[in-house]
């Protein structure tokens, strides 16, 4: 049996989410610092590190994760979604308190902010490492729309998520894009790819890409400096004047310069709330464990993995380690094109 999640409303109206892992070794897939109370913001980050292998700014130039132990995992499938769910010697981690009580997330940053380089989980690679997108032959990166440059947040995603192209969202009409739920981070710390960070969710922008259900999470780092202050939708407006807005214009706007049309939106272009992107995200957890239990589908994701008890493609550490160590040896980066610096104005 496999994680099981219970969304509770307290009086308050905030949001209480309690993981029950009948045999907890299955999902564990890391073990947690001791629980004292000043460490619980890094405890979880200080558990996963990165093995590149090719070489970057090349098509072959990869990114697997692995434990401090050193065994490899898949980031999609091993690291939890719910970063206060880990466990230590199958021992419930210890509640925080006051202010930490909040429910945090487990985020993958893909792309630093100001960068380019479009990175992202390979889900349909053994192992799911982050590599750069690919599309007709050459590396993909986003343009930089006048006044931005790159990437406008810290962009990646939430593991153990997966929003299924045979769901059709109720409000929006849209089947989902085949890939784990997106996440734009606006602390004000510029992260590292690869990067596991915990998150604290505000809200969410639906966006729709190429008639596609792309969700896009908006999270601050809870490490940064802003995040005792921020706690909902409305808090980032009013503190942050302006880049809600932005947001929306860059995710419409992006693929532009491409030679694409602008992306739509659903509730006409309007972020929802804190409780609502967490509904969003359960449902997307669901469907995960869904696909995950059943091993495959027909868009392709592969599933392998090391924690997930009752799925087909739970495999050995011997077997991971395989995969990385079969992927080319890390070598130079190869030259970027002066053509990445370009301003576009749209």
């Amino acid at each position: 049996m496999m994680m099981s999640s219970l969304l509770l409303r307290s009086s308050l109206g905030r949001l209480v989410t309690a993981f029950g892992t009948p045999s907890s070794s299955c999902n564990k897939v890391v073990t947690q610092a001791a629980a004292v109370p000043h460490l619980y913001s890094l405890r979880k980050t200080m558990h996963y590190q990165t093995e590149p292998r090719g070489h970057p700014n090349s098509p072959d130039y990869r990114l697997y994760f692995k434990t401090s132990e050193g065994k490899y995992i898949s980031p999609f499938h091993d690291i939890p979604l719910i970063a206060d769910a880990e466990q230590d010697n199958d021992v419930p981690a210890k509640k925080p308190k006051k202010a930490e009580s909040e429910v945090l997330y487990n985020m993958i940053v893909e792309v630093p902010r100001w960068t380019n380089a479009k990175m992202e989980i390979a889900t349909k690679e053994p192992l799911n490492p982050i590599k750069q997108d690919v599309k007709k032959g050459k590396l993909r990166y986003v343009a930089n729309i006048f006044p931005h440059k790159g990437y406008i947040w810290n962009y990646g995603a939430l593991p153990q998520t997966w929003e299924d192209p045979n769901h059709k969202d109720k409000d929006t009409n849209c089947c989902g894009d085949n890939d784990p739920i997106d996440v734009c981070e606006i602390g004000t710390q510029v992260c590292s790819p690869g990067e596991v960070i915990q998150v604290k969710v505000l809200g969410v922008l639906a966006m729709i890409d190429e008639g596609e259900m792309d969700w896009k999470v908006i999270a601050i780092n809870t490490k940064d400096p802003d995040a005792k202050n921020l706690n909902s939708i409305e808090d980032v407006r009013k503190s942050r004047p302006g880049h809600l807005e932005a947001t929306v214009e860059w995710f419409r706007k992006y693929k532009v310069p491409d030679g694409k049309p602008e992306n739509q939106f659903g509730f006409n272009g309007q972020f929802k709330d804190k409780d609502f992107a967490v509904e969003i995200i359960m449902s997307t957890h669901e469907h995960w464990r869904a696909l995950v239990q059943k091993g495959k589908n027909s868009g392709g994701i592969e599933c392998k993995n090391i924690s997930c008890c009752d799925s087909p493609c739970k495999c050995s550490t011997d077997e991971a380690k395989e995969v990385v160590h079969s992927a080319p040896a890390f070598g130079s980066a190869h030259p970027v094109s002066p053509e990445v610096d370009k301003w576009h104005f749209v």
